[in-house]
């Protein structure tokens, strides 16, 4: 029966020590390293990625942009070759966007979603009286994650000037007194 016993460098080797190396090697080394090893080696093969996809987002940004460049009207009023290149470009940001999510890179527009400072960068704040104030009014450009982690931030336009979302006015009856504190008069 071979030795599986792990000794220090330079340290001797005894046949007597056979009686002592009862246990199968597995149990000894093996188990106490291989659980540490798998969740950074998950965690380098979900996320391992993401400078790279970091990189490509630039590409996709500007198929966005070329694509953004024509209104409806003028591609309407286009020639067969400027449509057929039109079509060429949408089919290639369409194929970029699928293999990004093959490999868990997802994009997000939250459009009239509540504002999250860990998934969007506000820009500037857009006066809306239509949407609740504090949500997302407009998406400058869009945002990326990569699996549950961010890519790149969504860059936003928050409403501000519409009826609040989430907090109530208060319940007493000096709401619409001055607020003045007292002894200041």
């Amino acid at each position: 029966m071979p030795d599986w016993t792990v000794r220090a460098p330079g340290a001797a080797t005894d046949q007597n020590d056979q009686g002592a190396d009862q246990a199968p090697p597995e149990t000894s080394f093996s188990q106490t390293s291989a659980a540490p090893n798998e969740d950074p080696m998950a965690d380098a093969r979900d996320y391992g990625i993401a400078s790279f996809a970091r990189d490509i987002l630039a590409v996709a940004d500007n198929m966005e942009r070329a694509l953004g460049a024509l209104d409806a009207e003028l591609r309407e009023k286009a020639d067969a070759g400027t449509k057929a290149l039109l079509d060429g470009v949408e089919l290639t940001e369409r194929e970029l966007l699928k293999v990004l999510e093959k490999h868990g890179v997802k994009k997000f527009e939250p459009l009239d979603e509540k504002f999250d400072p860990n998934l969007h960068q506000a820009m500037f704040e857009l006066p809306d009286a239509s949407r609740p104030a504090g949500t997302v009014a407009r998406v400058i450009q869009p945002g990326y994650m990569i699996g549950e982690r961010i890519l790149r931030p969504a860059l936003v336009a928050v409403a501000k000037g519409g009826p609040k979302g989430s907090i109530e006015s208060p319940a007493n009856d000096n709401a619409g007194a001055s607020q003045e504190p007292r002894g200041s008069r």
